[in-house]
């Protein structure tokens, strides 16, 4: 074979990989915005489209004004920013300690915005929006700690797995404690909020989950060609000029960041980010950035899980369970491969 054969088969299979993520992230936001569409239109009782429509237009619709407008629209909305910044933040560790047990859920970011939230509730009598600022500088706070921690003449992602699984497990036994101790009054608020829910989305919440997304997943996206590289290893991306320590503070920080604003509005909905990452890579193939991708599984995740746990289940669910309940076997079945697998998948 030539040279130049070889080379246009490589380009040729460039152009088909690329074209095949282009067509799945299509396919995934079409799939998002009918799932949005649907949850507008159903619930206990059907809405027109046209009356959705002029709900969204701002019309003042009888009946259809607080059925979409009050109750539906925010609940959507806050399920799609949040499962996306899930999503995004979950993918962004995962691709830059290549490994698919590098999520929030596991090393203990998610685990440090409750601990906090718990704290305030059950011993400070917070409720509301100080609750979510005193969880958003405890879940950034944590993953800190947990980087310092790592850091011995750089962070490798094993390291930084089994000394966050460490403080997450300390976290949570804190956790155990503060619940134990709490008063009845104060036990269902913090329970509602572990659990992970969107029965108190309000509209106003949306923007300050979009103004993390839009933020922090900026300055992740900007990252991402030298997070393509660190699949590489960190010698291979040094040598080919990554800023290897430098990449994955600003990657974490991005991460972390949106991570720590959804879970202070939703609570820590299990498992998304750490499904969200693989189950993009699987649809897309394994060349290419799965971020985006990642980000719209995580969208659809929630929203779906939300519907489910409130009208497809035999009782009332909130969110975060029925992500638990399907994140589970997934990580077990991930751990599974794994060590079948010699630890390489």
């Amino acid at each position: 074979m030539s040279g130049a054969t070889l080379i246009a088969g490589l380009a040729a299979g460039r152009r088909s990989r690329s074209a095949r993520r282009r067509a799945v992230t299509l396919a995934l936001a079409a799939l998002l915005l009918g799932a949005f569409a649907l949850t507008l239109m159903l619930g206990q009782s059907f809405t027109p489209p046209s009356q959705v429509l002029r709900v969204l237009a701002g019309h003042d619709v009888p009946g259809a004004g607080f059925t979409v407008g009050q109750l539906r629209l925010p609940r959507a909305v806050v399920a799609v920013l949040a499962g996306a910044s899930f999503g995004l933040g979950g993918a962004a560790f995962q691709v830059m300690l290549r490994n698919p047990l590098a999520s929030p859920d596991i090393i203990g970011v998610s685990a440090g915005a409750s601990a906090a939230a718990v704290f305030a509730i059950v011993f400070l009598g917070m409720d509301g929006a100080a609750v979510s600022v005193l969880a958003i500088a405890a879940g950034m706070g944590v993953a800190l700690l947990i980087y310092l921690l790592s850091f011995r003449n750089g962070v490798t992602g094993a390291r930084l797995i089994l000394v966050g699984i460490g403080i997450s497990a300390m976290i949570h036994s804190f956790i155990a404690y503060a619940l134990a101790r709490a008063p009845a009054w104060s036990l269902q608020e913090a329970m509602r909020w572990l659990s992970g829910s969107l029965n108190a989305a309000r509209i106003e919440q949306a923007g300050p989950l979009l103004a993390a997304l839009v933020l922090c997943g900026g300055l992740i996206l900007s990252r991402r060609r030298d997070l393509e590289m660190l699949r590489m290893g960190d010698n291979m991306a040094a040598a080919l000029g990554v800023r290897v320590a430098a990449v994955r503070l600003s990657v974490m920080l991005g991460a972390v960041g949106m991570i720590a604003v959804a879970s202070s509005i939703t609570g820590p909905i299990a498992f998304v980010a750490f499904l969200a990452g693989p189950i993009a890579l699987r649809i897309t193939g394994p060349h290419g950035s799965v971020l985006v991708p990642a980000a719209l599984v995580g969208a659809v995740l929630v929203l779906g899980a939300d519907y489910a746990g409130q009208f497809l289940l035999p009782a009332r669910y909130p969110v975060g369970v029925v992500t638990g309940a399907l994140g589970a076997p997934f990580l077990l079945w991930l751990i599974i491969r794994a060590n079948r697998t010699g630890g390489s998948s």
